[in-house]
C-alpha cells in the first residue's frame, strides 16, 4: 500500500491551490469547467455535471523551449512554504474584524 499526499486550499473563489507530492499546481474555475496550471503542463477539463460526463486535455510545456535555471539547491519546498505563507496571512486578514 501506498502513502499519498494531496492538500486543496482555496485562496479566492474558483481558485485554489493544490500541493502535493509531486507539486504544486493552481486550478482556476468551477463545476462544470476549469483549468490547471503546473509544471507538467496546462490540463483543461469541461463536463457535464451529475451526469459523470467529462472531457479534458493536457497541453505539455514545450520541450524545446529554454527552461529556467533550476533553484540554488534545487528543492521547491522554500517556494511552496512561502506560497502557504501567503495564503495563511491572507486568511487571516479576511477574518480580522474592522
Amino acid at each position: 500500500m501506498a502513502f499519498r499526499f494531496r492538500r486543496r486550499v482555496r485562496v479566492l473563489p474558483g481558485v485554489w491551490l493544490n500541493v502535493s507530492r509531486r507539486g504544486v499546481s493552481t486550478s482556476i474555475g468551477g463545476r462544470g469547467a476549469h483549468v490547471t496550471l503546473s509544471d507538467q503542463g496546462t490540463r483543461t477539463t469541461v463536463g457535464l455535471p451529475g451526469t459523470g460526463l467529462s472531457w479534458t486535455e493536457l497541453k505539455k510545456p514545450d520541450a524545446s523551449a529554454p527552461r529556467p535555471a533550476p533553484i540554488a539547491g534545487g528543492s521547491p519546498w522554500p517556494a511552496v512554504l512561502a506560497i502557504l505563507a501567503l495564503i495563511v496571512i491572507m486568511a487571516a486578514m479576511a477574518f480580522v474584524p474592522r
